[in-house]
């Protein structure tokens, strides 16, 4: 008797142990933050600084990183 008690609690505690690790790969999961998206990067005509192609002001073929430094390239 005391054999298929210390078996069903051993069980038991395999039955625990797999239920928590399952519940910390899925925590582990939902916690990695999706990748970002890749977009081109371009580089200032005027101050050579790198921004992302969504950010940057395009004038005469040439990328700027703000519109003063486009009229300052210009002039």
């Amino acid at each position: 008797m005391i054999k298929i008690l210390l078996l069903a609690i051993g069980v038991w505690l395999i039955y625990i142990l797999l239920k928590n690790y399952r519940r910390s790969v899925d925590k582990d999961e939902e916690a990695t933050p999706p990748s970002p998206i890749e977009e081109d990067m371009v580089r200032c005509a005027q101050c050579g600084v790198h921004l992302p192609k969504s950010e940057s002001i395009l004038s005469c073929g040439e990328s700027y990183c703000s519109d003063e430094h486009r009229r300052q390239h210009q002039d």
